[in-house]
C-alpha cells in the first residue's frame, strides 16, 4: 500500500499538489469568511465543484475514466457538502 501511494504521488505530483493547495485555500477561505453564512456556503460549493472537476481530470489523465468514478466523486462531494453544511450552519 505504501509503495502504491509513493508511486502514485511521484507520478501525479502536480495533481495532488493542486488538490492539496485548493484544500488549504478552502480552509483559509472558510476561516476568512467565518460568520458570513452565504459566503461560507459559496466557498464550500466552489471547493466541492473543484473537487469533482479535479477527480474527472485526474482520471482522464490516468486513462481510468468511467461513469462510476464520476458518480463516486459527485457522491463524495455531496456527502462532504451535507456534513459540512450541518457543522457550519447549525
Amino acid at each position: 500500500m505504501i509503495k502504491f501511494l509513493k508511486k502514485e504521488l511521484e507520478k501525479y505530483f502536480f495533481d495532488y499538489l493542486l488538490l492539496f493547495t485548493a484544500g488549504i485555500f478552502f480552509i483559509l477561505s472558510l476561516n476568512l469568511f467565518r460568520g458570513e453564512r452565504f459566503l461560507e456556503f459559496i466557498v464550500l460549493l466552489s471547493f466541492i465543484s473543484f473537487y469533482i472537476v479535479w477527480g474527472i481530470y485526474h482520471h482522464l489523465i490516468n486513462d481510468k475514466f468511467h461513469l462510476k468514478i464520476v458518480l463516486e466523486y459527485i457522491m463524495i462531494g455531496f456527502i462532504f457538502l451535507f456534513l459540512l453544511k450541518i457543522i457550519i450552519f447549525p
